[in-house]
């Protein structure tokens, strides 16, 4: 374990020092769920009534209701914007080296997954401080509650990321890719509104809602965040995280399609 843990903190290190240094990048995290907060939830309140629903005991606002959705979005950006940077460290940078090191390549992804979630993790709590600022805030203790939470689906995330680096071959294939998952999955999801009000819509659209893995990991944080268990919603979404991540450490295994093809 003498190598295994000097990897861990150089990764995690370097993580936190390139998101310091990259002040932007934090800024842009923040601006696109607050654009939604503070703009669309504007507009969509009086479209879009809420009944009371779990975890809900009395009806909220719609801005409250996004805020666990909002807090998804944050892990699911990202979680693809690290790997961006990952396809770049695989091919240019330290990513480059560390994968011909001694070190299991699994142990190597693990570290920089790692890394990603817990700066991911910073910054929604950034954005539930600018919420609560705003005078949308959730229980107090929901906030400790979310942690585990958010730790688990920021995994989840992170390594559905991982598995798409492991398959692109260049930068200019990523944002092409970015468009055909992240958004579909964004937007099909409970993130934004209820289940019951794409029932409403389309019984296939409820259908295909329920069954986005981005979907339990919102209901996990939002339960959460009210100081619920949501025993379904963690188990899906610790299911997709183990699917994922699998996927992603043989893509970027030596038999792995991903690496072969760049080889």
């Amino acid at each position: 374990m003498n190598g295994y843990l000097p990897a861990l903190i150089a990764i995690v290190t370097r993580e936190a020092l390139r998101f310091i240094h990259q002040r932007e990048r934090f800024v842009a995290a923040l601006v696109r769920p607050l654009v939604w907060l503070l703009v669309f939830a504007a507009g969509f309140r009086a479209a879009l009534g809420l009944s009371i629903i779990p975890p809900y005991q009395t009806y909220v606002t719609y801005e409250t209701y996004i805020v666990p959705g909002l807090c998804g979005m944050i892990l699911l950006f990202n979680g693809m914007q690290s790997s961006l940077s990952l396809i770049y460290d695989r091919e240019m940078g330290s990513m480059k080296l560390l994968l011909t090191s001694p070190l299991p390549r699994w142990w190597l992804l693990m570290c920089k997954l790692l890394g990603a979630t817990a700066i991911s993790i910073l910054q929604v709590y950034a954005f539930l401080a600018i919420a609560a600022a705003f005078g949308i805030a959730m229980p107090a203790l929901g906030y400790v509650a979310a942690l585990p939470a958010l730790a688990v689906a920021g995994l989840m995330l992170g390594a559905l990321g991982l598995l798409l680096s492991s398959f692109i071959k260049q930068l200019e294939n990523f944002a092409g890719v970015m468009n055909f998952v992240i958004f579909p999955m964004f937007f099909m999801s409970s993130a934004l509104y209820p289940l019951w009000k794409m029932a409403e819509s389309s019984e296939l659209l409820h259908d295909i809602c329920a069954l986005n893995p981005f979907t339990h990991a919102v209901e996990l944080i939002r339960f959460a965040l009210y100081l619920q268990f949501n025993g379904p919603a963690l188990g899906w979404t610790v299911l997709a995280a183990c699917v994922f991540t699998t996927a992603a450490l043989w893509g970027y295994s030596p038999e792995g399609t991903g690496i072969r093809r760049k080889g």
